[in-house]
């Protein structure tokens, strides 16, 4: 008895130990990660009684802004070769259903958040009371019309030059001309000059009548600003993978040459994934040496702040959940588990397109994602699909709408809500774009731009949590679409197997014809 215990207590203990090992290595990246913003906070917080130069923070920075850059270099091969092979091996009609999945799915949840948004910043008011003191304005903060905002969309989805879509993208800016027109007045001065010759008269009478007006106009102007116009690249690459995919045996090369790229980025991202927490954790440390004094985040920015934060938490952790609860009957948070590697890394870098490799690969090597699916669901949701910022807007636009003592009546808040959606869509997935959309929403209900810089302070901190809130969408909604679009994949993956074995039988019975004929000929020499 005593044997048969001791060697179930060695049996329990070896368990334990593997058990723990084996917790270890499928974790080790999110444990660093973890320990890495955990120890960044603290650098930072230690660091700012020193008084750091803005040259020394840059430096201090810099092992960060290396991991943004390496990120970021992967971004636009991964999301041209990742959408071009993953909807090249979707045939037409399933890679249309997925796409009407997605899509409905993005707008479903983009308007639950402003919605969570609305509501939360009606319950709260932290508007109310007397106003603070507006922070000194940062940056030039362009005025721009709702219209021109939502040509500029269209327009970027169609990029004239390709190449020029890598580096840049179209935006309008207002200039002012001015020009000179002639005007007609009618005035008749031979009565008031008592003149009796009638040529003079109509001489005089003719010089008067026209005059040259000076006209100020303000006219839109395309130009090109800097940034990588995910949007023009991500409509390219679908189209030309759609066309691949029915090229069929004609577009076999093309579609393994980005079969080929898409592996290889992969492999890079894998390399890169390590040096993720020491970049994260002076990104994170810099970021709070910067940070101006905290008294200023007090009263009525504290109580926008906590509105965000409570909007995004509702959002992330108990509406997104609960649909892909109701939808594929699994569990929720042991998806969201699969996916901390790649919401620490948002919430360092405030990117979400700067994650998209992490995120690529959490959903495929732990959430056991088909590849078919991530392929073409997360760079398009990296694109267009931003709960996060347009619950932030919704926030921010009510918030100042409230610190100006304006009353919205319920069309206002509904042009919000909708101008908040588009504005989302339309924002880049980089660090702070839901500033420069922010004015789209402000202006469509005639609020002042100018009180942006109200919430600059804070903005830093909330871009990042929204950001997670936009990469966890972006990933649970690629779960959601996988699931409902799984008899389309098994279907495909049926007809691919059915191919594979019509193509093996086809030149073994090639080969014992060609044998048959070369039997039949020698046997005709011999006699």
């Amino acid at each position: 008895m005593e044997r048969r215990a001791s060697s179930m207590k060695q049996r329990i203990g070896s368990i334990g130990r593997k058990s723990l090992k084996g917790f270890f290595r499928r974790n080790l990246f999110v444990l660093f990660t973890v320990a890495a913003v955990a120890l960044g906070v603290m650098m930072g917080f230690a660091l700012r009684p020193y008084n750091m130069s803005l040259r020394e923070i840059k430096h201090f920075s810099f092992p960060g802004e290396l991991l943004m850059r390496m990120l970021k270099m992967l971004v636009l091969p991964l999301i041209v070769s990742s959408l071009v092979t993953g909807i090249s091996s979707l045939d037409s009609k399933a890679s249309g259903k997925m796409g009407v999945r997605a899509v409905v799915y993005y707008m479903v949840t983009t308007l639950i958040a402003v919605f969570i948004g609305i509501v939360i910043v009606m319950i709260i008011r932290p508007g109310k009371g007397t106003r603070d003191s507006p922070v000194v304005k940062d940056e030039n903060i362009e005025p721009i019309q709702a219209t021109d905002a939502f040509l500029d969309l269209i327009r970027n989805m169609f990029p004239p030059n390709l190449v020029e879509a890598c580096f840049s993208q179209h935006k309008t800016v207002y200039k002012k001309i001015v020009r000179t027109r002639n005007v007609t007045v009618s005035m008749n001065l031979t009565d008031s000059l008592n003149l009796t010759d009638s040529d003079l008269s109509e001489n005089l009478t003719r010089v008067l009548h026209t005059i040259q007006e000076t006209v100020e106009e303000i006219v839109p102007v395309t130009v090109s600003s800097a940034g990588v116009n995910a949007l023009g690249l991500v409509v390219f690459s679908m189209c030309f993978g759609l066309v691949i995919g029915n090229m069929k045996e004609q577009g076999q090369a093309l579609k393994q040459f980005f079969d080929c790229l898409n592996e290889a980025i992969m492999r890079l991202v894998a390399i890169i994934i390590w040096y993720s927490p020491v970049g994260i954790m002076f990104l994170i440390a810099g970021k709070i040496v910067e940070m101006k004094n905290l008294a200023e985040v007090g009263g009525q920015l504290g109580m926008y702040t906590i509105s965000v934060i409570v909007g995004l938490l509702i959002h992330g952790l108990f509406v997104l959940p609960l649909l892909y609860f109701l939808v594929t009957k699994r569990n929720p948070y042991s998806f969201i588990g699969g996916l901390l590697q790649a919401l620490i890394t948002a919430l360092g870098t405030s990117s979400s397109s700067a994650t998209l490799p992490i995120t690529f690969r959490c959903l495929e090597e732990n959430n056991h994602v088909d590849k078919r699916v991530t392929r073409f669901i997360l760079p398009v949701g990296a694109t267009i699909n931003m709960d996060g910022t347009a619950l932030y807007e919704a926030v921010a636009a009510i918030f100042i709408a409230q610190v100006n003592d304006m009353d919205l009546n319920f069309g206002q808040i509904l042009t919000i809500s909708i101008t908040a959606t588009a504005a989302s869509i339309g924002a880049a997935g980089i660090p702070q774009a839901g500033l420069v959309t922010m004015v789209i929403v402000l202006t469509s209900v005639g609020l002042p731009t100018e009180d942006i810089t109200l919430i600059i302070a804070v903005d830093w901190f909330l871009d990042r949590l929204r950001t997670t809130t936009n990469v966890l969408g972006d990933s649970l909604g690629a779960g959601i679409v996988e699931y409902l679009s799984r008899e389309e994949l098994q279907n495909q993956d049926a007809d691919l197997r059915n191919s594979v074995i019509e193509e093996n039988e086809k030149p073994y019975q090639l080969i014992c014809q060609d044998n048959d004929t070369l039997n039949h000929l020698n046997n005709e020499t011999i006699m």
